[in-house]
């Protein structure tokens, strides 16, 4: 008789976050539960050795360290960690991908608190007709730099964390504020 082996409690968790990931990226704004606060179940079930990633908060490191991960130029990274922004100048920086390989385009992860705040409008793909999303804690015009970036299929997709909630943008959802 063969034995299924039984997942390990860090594989189930980390199963858990990649499926609330995954959950809030089909769903543009609407917020799921990670199965531990802060962004480091986000890194032992995103990250591994064939992955560049760029992190602005120290404090990641040595979870980053552990999965594997090559540290890289936020340029070139596949994941890009920015903690808290104070300053919407990165987005500028971010891998979009091309017209050939717009999946190239990184995933992105910031601290944002979610349901209060700047009141936004979410549309497009995944959205039963529009949703309304609070975050608060995203440097002034935001937004208007993102917009500046994306060229649809080229662009990032960007997760919000809050504690242990997250919520998912992806590239092909329009924001506006209201």
């Amino acid at each position: 008789m063969l034995a299924t082996p039984a997942p390990s409690p860090a594989e189930t968790r980390d199963n858990a976050a990649f499926d609330a990931l995954l959950w809030t990226l089909s769903r543009p704004g609407l917020p799921r539960d990670l199965p531990e606060p802060g962004e480091q179940s986000i890194v032992t079930a995103l990250l591994d050795r064939e992955c560049l990633v760029y992190a602005a908060d120290p404090l990641l490191m040595p979870e980053i360290m552990r999965s594997g991960a090559e540290l890289a130029d936020i340029d070139k990274a596949d994941h890009v960690f920015l903690g808290a922004m104070a300053t919407s100048d990165p987005l500028a920086d971010i891998a979009i991908g091309s017209d050939y390989y717009p999946d190239d385009g990184a995933t992105v992860i910031i601290r944002a608190n979610i349901g209060s705040g700047t009141a936004l409008r979410l549309t497009g793909p995944g959205v039963d007709g529009a949703v309304t999303l609070q975050l608060e804690g995203l440097p002034v015009r935001f937004w208007k730099a993102r917009a500046a970036r994306l060229r649809y299929p080229m662009g990032f997709d960007l997760f919000f964390v809050d504690g242990a909630r997250v919520v998912g943008v992806p590239r092909s959802t329009t924001v506006e504020e209201i």
